[in-house]
């Protein structure tokens, strides 16, 4: 049977001087590290069969998409299920110890971390993540797929697919910035899961997704 691979790739590193989980807002751009961060992984990914390029809607989901479709002389396909978690936090400071989870008026966001209380239920995500995964293997079947996402629904997809629960550490995502998370398909079956960080490591708690 044919063999498809659906990359996951989260975005590169953003211009945040402000230190705000940004989550949806429009205007938060790859900083210059992010745009080096996506030529590496565009030239990380020559000699692949890419033939299908899609990203969440937000300006650095579609920023780190292009230069691997213009690699490929791929037009961006935009597919809103990759977008970002949303978070009722979104906009504000939330670092440990500093900001917002330091204020009581915003602990009744927190009273429920298995669901979650302040945002997008885990289960939700995954399933939209599915279904734009599964679309992008049907466009590129025999092929590769490169889907740029975020951190949060990178990472909820795949501890679906892992059959592991959804509620999870959030200093324990193995998802850094430019970080691919490569789903393997035999026809429709997924086989595999390989994760790699083609621009480095970087830290997976950075501000926002």
């Amino acid at each position: 049977m044919t063999e498809t691979i659906v990359h996951l790739l989260r975005h590169g590193e953003v211009h945040n001087p402000g230190g705000v989980l940004y989550g949806r807002l429009p205007g938060f751009r790859l900083s210059a590290t992010g745009r080096k961060q996506a030529i590496t992984v565009a030239e990380a990914l020559t000699g692949h069969r890419i033939a299908y390029v899609v990203a969440s809607p937000l300006e650095r989901a579609r920023e780190t998409a292009a230069p691997i479709a213009d690699a490929h002389r791929l037009e961006v396909d935009t597919d809103d299920r990759l977008i970002e978690a949303s978070n009722r936090f979104e906009g504000l400071r939330v670092a440990v110890g500093d900001g917002a989870l330091r204020q009581v008026r915003h602990w009744p966001k927190l009273r429920n971390p298995f669901r979650p209380s302040w945002g997008e239920p885990y289960v939700e995500i995954a399933h939209r993540m599915l279904g734009a995964v599964y679309r992008a293997r049907a466009k590129a079947e025999g092929c590769e797929a490169l889907c740029v996402s975020h951190q949060l629904p990178i990472w909820t997809l795949r501890r679906f697919v892992e059959a592991r629960t959804l509620w999870h550490d959030p200093r324990g995502r193995q998802c850094s910035l430019a970080s691919l998370t490569s789903l393997v398909f035999i026809g429709e079956e997924l086989v595999e899961v390989v994760y790699s960080e083609p621009a480095g490591t970087t830290d997976p708690r950075t501000t926002g997704a």
